[in-house]
């Protein structure tokens, strides 16, 4: 996703820093979302982990990133679309994970909607898909 990180930071309210600049750049360049661990070795000592884990939590809270938990549990990062704010995130689309690779891609699929029985109330519906991506499938 091709994303312009000033424009973004400055969108949300955040302070232009190297680092904000750099995981955003980061997690933009790669078509799949990317974990936290992934991101350290990346930046080796360019960014250490507390400001990196700051760095994701604060993305999230604004709408830039949203979460998506891989098959082991792990946390893995990817653009939102421009429609999220803090409030509201529009994240609801389908993500497929490669049981090969292990990467994890974004679909332009809308999650369908699903009827909560009475007194439920959700806050959030994910779907993920797990096969074998067009890059292992050749």
């Amino acid at each position: 996703m091709k994303i312009n990180p000033a424009n973004l930071l400055k969108e949300h309210d955040l302070k232009h820093t190297k680092q904000r600049v750099r995981v955003l750049e980061e997690i933009a360049m790669d078509n799949a979302a990317i974990s936290q661990p992934e991101l350290e070795k990346r930046f080796g000592n360019e960014i250490d982990r507390v400001t990196l884990y700051r760095i994701l939590n604060i993305y999230e809270e604004k709408g830039i990133l949203h979460r998506v938990l891989d098959r082991n549990g792990t946390a893995n990062y990817a653009i939102c679309s421009p429609s999220c704010t803090a409030e509201v995130h529009h994240d609801e689309h389908v993500h497929f994970n490669c049981t090969i690779c292990q990467k994890i891609y974004c679909l332009n699929i809308v999650v369908p909607s699903v009827k909560m029985p009475e007194g439920y109330l959700a806050s959030t519906i994910n779907s993920t898909a797990y096969g074998i991506c067009k890059s292992c499938n050749k």
